[in-house]
């Protein structure tokens, strides 16, 4: 049973940095794809970043490009979200997210391509 469990959220001014963890455990981390997500009150939960299972490659929302970065941890399981130059437009439930799927995704933007999911971890950004 994969279970994905997020941490590092919190409250921070604008202009701010907070790193997010999501550990991971139930299957060989290492083999697979991994996302963030986040949900704004009223909102669709919208895609943030992935990394693929090498860690050679990934992938950003526009909205966040060249202020966050996704890393991963094979040894340690782990999905890392560094989050800085923070906007209060960032505030939102963040939430990591895992496929099914060995190896490669065809759309690592897609919340489709991702079966599992953490329970969440609020970021909050004050002006």
């Amino acid at each position: 049973q994969v279970q994905l469990v997020e941490s590092g959220g919190g409250s921070v001014q604008a202009g701010g940095s907070l790193r997010l963890s999501c550990a991971a455990s139930g299957r060989t981390f290492s083999m697979y794809a991994m996302g963030w997500f986040r949900q704004a009150p009223g909102k669709e939960r919208d895609f943030v970043a992935a990394i693929s299972w090498t860690g050679s490659d990934t992938y950003y929302a526009d909205s966040v490009k060249g202020r966050f970065t996704i890393s991963r941890d094979n040894a340690k399981n782990t999905v890392y979200l560094q989050m800085d130059s923070l906007k209060p437009e960032d505030t939102a439930v963040y939430y990591c997210a895992a496929p099914r799927l060995l190896w490669s995704l065809s759309n690592y933007r897609s919340a489709g391509q991702y079966d599992y999911w953490g329970q969440g971890t609020q970021v909050t950004v004050c002006s």
